[in-house]
């Protein structure tokens, strides 16, 4: 534990079970940081200036519980509760970075969490839609997502394997849980000239997060990023 994070943990003493939370001057200089660990992180791919702005501006401890509040700008996933996690902010930012999302674009996410990849791609899309299959959590991301503002994203409960058809096409599509395969529904509601990112492989084992780019004539490309690991696409595919 370095000096910076242990004043930050011991300004947020735990007393008697109660989390006496940070400042929001703390919290601003510790995200500022955590942005700054991510691009050095990011080596010769860092990401770019609207992805770095979302993230210097989403309060990653609001979507964390309140207990973990303190750690919420370390570069690691964080449990969210229901067996489900919050990405590492470093896959957070690679991944919106790849979609390359433009300020007019609808997006569609899989696997809403906490919310807060809903809303780093709120910061720079036209819309999201966000949907995730275990009720409690999605209701919870709903909520909180209303609470802050973010009045461009759309929620749903369900299963994310299939998509939003009523709502397609998408101009990008982000999947935040591991897939053996990539979902024929969700390619099938990416634009012509869209991109889908999505997490392949099987759980406790190696997986890559994938560049899916449909065409303009409708062919389908795909690229290996990096190796990751997701918590398993749930439903009844």
């Amino acid at each position: 534990m370095n000096r910076q994070f242990a004043a930050a943990a011991f300004g947020a003493l735990i007393y008697f079970g109660c989390v006496i939370p940070l400042s929001a001057a703390e919290y601003e200089a510790l995200r500022q940081k955590m942005v700054r660990e991510v691009i050095a992180a990011s080596g010769s791919s860092p990401p770019g200036a609207s992805v770095v702005a979302a993230m210097e501006k989403v309060e990653r401890h609001r979507f964390v519980p309140a207990w973990l509040s303190i750690f919420a700008y370390r570069n690691h996933p964080l449990p969210i509760g229901h067996g489900q996690t919050i990405s590492q902010p470093l896959i957070v930012a690679r991944m919106t970075d790849l979609l390359k999302l433009k300020k007019d674009d609808k997006v569609l996410e899989i696997g809403t969490g906490s919310g807060y990849q809903a809303a780093v791609l709120a910061e720079i899309a036209k819309s999201v839609y966000t949907i995730e299959i275990i009720e409690p959590l999605g209701n919870e991301a709903a909520r909180r997502l209303q609470a802050l503002g973010y009045d461009n994203v759309k929620t749903r409960i369900g299963d994310g394997y299939y998509g939003w058809p009523e709502a397609a096409p998408f101009d990008a599509i982000v999947v935040t849980a591991a897939a053996s395969h990539v979902p024929p529904p969700l390619l099938k509601q990416l634009k012509p000239g869209g991109r889908m990112v999505v997490p392949l492989g099987a759980p406790f084992m190696t997986q890559y997060l994938m560049l899916v780019e449909k065409q303009p004539d409708g062919s389908v490309t795909t690229r290996q990023i990096v190796p990751v690991h997701f918590v398993p696409l749930r439903g009844g595919h």
